[in-house]
């Protein structure tokens, strides 16, 4: 049976029909794609792109158009490095308050957050980046502790508090000398001020307003409980959010969409099977994910519910099974395990 609400989404996330015409203004509809698998988000951007080039979404971290941090719900995720500014305030207030009990565990006290932010500025001020490990190393030197899991903290705490953000590829120093092409496997900190020197600027409101205004017409038809658990807001400010983008959102049976999206769909081919990455927001992007994928298949995509997504195969707008890459050279080939 056609699964119509499945379909509208693959079209207004950009699956199916009209692309986006590079990596940023994917990154820029969708408003936020989860990235904890770099390569998995490399490829969902790319398959929301003309081209469908995973290296030309390397390049678009590499020239500044995309970044990744964690904007929100204190995950990583790719988004637009113009719109990083204004989603920060909103988005990690409640995942920094969250985990601080977490960083108390660690040993890592404001203090020493502080004092870690200020070698960063130290030494990436003036173009310069850094690899985590490079980071590490630097703190090190400046007889801070920060190694294993609490650099990453560290890290990711100062990320949201908006001085440093995941940029270009790392190139290692015998790279660059070389004249050798750059890692494509590892992301450098930067100063995000550096980075993005001419973010845009919003007004809470208003980035409630256009926060809500991306989701829904990249993720709809979807609800109040998609968006709430997607941004993990308050309560009121999803409500401010929400009702804001209402007069630019239509609504069918009570969930919210982009008027266009079921042009979009008519004029969309839609093709057999898809092959999603294991993170992508067709599956990740919604709190009631049996709308595409039956409660009774959700153990098999997610194993234990440990967190770590496989890829998906969708067939006409439902999720049906999940695929890997087996074999190599020659005889590498999709493997598909359905339901």
């Amino acid at each position: 049976m056609e699964n119509t609400l499945g379909r509208q989404r693959l079209a207004a996330l950009r699956l199916v029909g009209e692309r986006c015409p590079s990596p940023g203004a994917a990154a820029a509809w969708l408003g936020c794609a989860q990235g904890q698998d770099l390569p998995g988000v490399l490829q969902s951007i790319a398959l929301r792109t003309d081209a469908g080039d995973v290296d030309a979404v390397r390049r678009a971290f590499d020239d500044g158009s995309i970044v990744r941090s964690w904007p929100m719900r204190g995950t990583l995720h790719v988004v637009a490095a113009e719109d990083l500014a204004w989603m920060l305030p909103l988005g990690t207030p409640r995942p920094l308050a969250a985990a601080a009990q977490r960083r108390a565990g660690l040993g890592l006290a404001e203090e020493t957050l502080d004092r870690a932010g200020e070698v960063a500025v130290e030494v990436l001020r003036g173009g310069g980046r850094r690899t985590r490990a490079e980071m590490s190393e630097c703190w090190a030197e400046a007889g801070l502790d920060l190694t294993s899991s609490r650099a990453y903290h560290a890290l990711s705490v100062l990320c949201q508090r908006g001085l440093l953000v995941q940029g270009p590829f790392a190139s290692p120093p015998e790279t660059e000398r070389s004249g050798a092409r750059p890692s494509t496997r590892e992301q450098a900190f930067v100063l995000l001020d550096e980075w993005v020197p001419e973010p845009r600027r919003l007004g809470r409101d208003e980035a409630l307003v256009e926060w809500a205004r991306r989701f829904f017409r990249s993720h709809g038809p979807a609800g109040r409980r998609d968006f709430a658990r997607w941004t993990g807001l308050p309560a009121a400010d999803v409500t401010t959010a929400i009702e804001g983008a209402r007069p630019d959102l239509a609504e069918t049976d009570g969930l919210l969409h982009d008027p266009e999206t079921p042009d979009r769909l008519a004029a969309a081919d839609m093709p057999d099977e898809l092959l999603l990455p294991g993170f992508d927001e067709f599956v990740l992007g919604y709190a009631d994910r049996t709308q595409v994928l039956d409660a009774e298949h959700a153990d098999r995509i997610c194993p234990g519910n440990n967190g770590v997504f496989r890829p998906t195969v969708v067939r006409d707008g439902r999720v049906v099974g999940t695929w890997a890459w087996k074999g190599t050279g020659r005889n590498r080939r999709v493997e598909r395990e359905l339901f």
